[in-house]
C-alpha cells in the first residue's frame, strides 16, 4: 500500500538529489528513507530512481510518479485547509522569494504589517533572480515568488498586483534635464548603466530601448553592477543615467529626487505579481499576501490602464 510518507519522501529525494539531504530534510536516517523508498519501487515493481547517476536522477516512469506524487500530496494538504478554513484559522509556513528590484522597496510597505495581522503564519524571505525562484517553485523550495511578469511559465499561475513606472535617474548635468519631452530614443545612449546579467530588470530595458550595447562608451569604465543602489551612486560620482523602478523613490532622500525623470510620450510599466505552483494549495495565505500587498501600495500603481508593460522574456 502507499503512503503519502513514501511518496513525501520520493519528492524529497527528487528535490535535492541526494539520499543524505533528503533524509536530512524528512528528519530520519538515510536507511530508513532508503528502505521506504526501497518498498516502494518493489510494491510498484518500477524502479523510480536511477542510483548509477551522480547526482542521481528518476528514471523516465520515476519522474512521473514523482510529479503525480506531488499533486497528491498537495492535495492532501488541501484537505487541512479546508478544515482550517472551516475553522477560520490562518496559520502555517508561507515561503516567499522576491526579486532584488523588489526586496529593499516593497518588502518595507507590507511585511511587518502582513506579520502582525496574521501572527500565525511563519513568513520565510529569500531573495532571488526570477529563475531561481521559478526553479525553486517548482521544487516546491518556496511557496510564492513576487516578481515581475509575464512569465509564460508552464504550471505557474500568475495573479498580478500593482503596476510600477519605469523611471529615468540621470545624473544632475546630464542633457535629458533641459528636455521638455524625453522619449525611448533618449536613453538608447552609450551613456546607460545596466544591471548585471540574471536581472530581469535589465532584460525590460533592454527590450525597452532596444540598447545592445551601442558603440563605445562616454562612460569612464565600463560597469554592471548587482543593484540599483550602486547604479545611483555611480551615476551621481560619474555621471550618466540608469533606469529604475517607480517604488525606488520610497526612499529616495530630497537631493536625489530631483534626478529622477519620467518619460513624456510613452509610460513603460512592469507588472508585478504574486506566482506560484498551480498545484499550490495554501489559497488562502496566497489571497492574503496578495491583498496586504495591494493595499500597502499607492492606489495610482493598481491600474495597468497607466502605460504600457514591458516584458522582459
Amino acid at each position: 500500500m502507499i503512503t503519502l510518507t513514501q511518496l513525501e519522501y520520493i519528492v524529497a529525494v527528487d528535490t535535492y538529489r541526494h539520499f543524505g539531504k533528503a533524509a536530512e530534510q524528512c528528519f530520519i536516517t538515510q536507511p530508513t528513507l532508503s528502505m521506504q523508498i526501497k518498498k516502494l519501487e518493489e510494491d510498484l515493481e518500477v524502479i523510480i530512481f536511477d542510483r548509477s547517476k551522480q547526482p542521481l536522477i528518476p528514471t523516465d516512469v520515476g519522474q512521473r510518479i514523482i510529479e503525480q506524487a506531488r499533486i497528491v500530496l498537495t492535495q492532501a494538504e488541501e484537505l487541512k485547509n479546508i478544515v482550517k478554513d472551516h475553522k477560520n484559522q490562518v496559520s502555517g509556513l508561507l515561503r516567499i522569494g522576491i526579486i532584488p528590484t523588489l526586496a529593499p522597496y516593497l518588502l518595507p510597505l507590507f511585511i511587518g504589517r502582513y506579520k502582525r495581522a496574521y501572527p500565525n503564519i511563519v513568513i520565510k524571505v529569500e531573495e532571488q533572480t526570477t529563475e531561481n525562484i521559478i526553479k525553486l517553485l517548482h521544487k516546491d523550495l518556496l511557496d510564492v515568488g513576487v516578481l515581475v511578469t509575464p512569465l509564460k511559465e508552464d504550471k505557474i499561475n500568475e495573479k498580478p498586483i500593482f503596476y510600477e513606472e519605469m523611471m529615468i535617474y540621470a545624473n544632475e548635468n546630464n542633457p535629458l534635464h533641459q528636455k521638455e519631452q524625453i522619449t525611448v530614443k533618449d536613453i538608447a545612449t552609450p551613456d546607460i548603466w545596466l544591471l548585471s546579467d540574471g536581472h530581469c530588470f535589465r532584460d525590460q530595458v533592454v527590450n525597452l530601448c532596444s540598447y545592445m550595447g551601442a558603440g563605445n562608451s562616454h562612460l569612464p569604465f565600463h560597469f554592471e553592477a548587482g543593484s540599483l543602489e550602486t547604479l545611483m551612486n555611480i551615476v551621481d560620482r560619474e555621471g550618466g543615467l540608469t533606469l529604475i523602478p517607480e517604488l525606488a523613490k520610497t526612499c529616495m532622500s530630497e537631493k536625489r529626487m530631483k534626478n529622477v525623470l519620467s518619460f513624456t510620450a510613452v509610460k513603460p510599466l512592469r507588472e508585478v505579481s504574486l506566482v506560484y505552483s498551480r498545484h499550490y494549495a495554501k489559497h488562502k495565505l496566497i489571497n492574503l499576501l496578495w491583498r496586504e500587498i495591494k493595499e500597502s501600495i499607492p492606489s495610482e500603481m493598481l491600474a495597468a490602464s497607466r502605460g504600457t508593460i514591458v516584458e522582459w522574456r
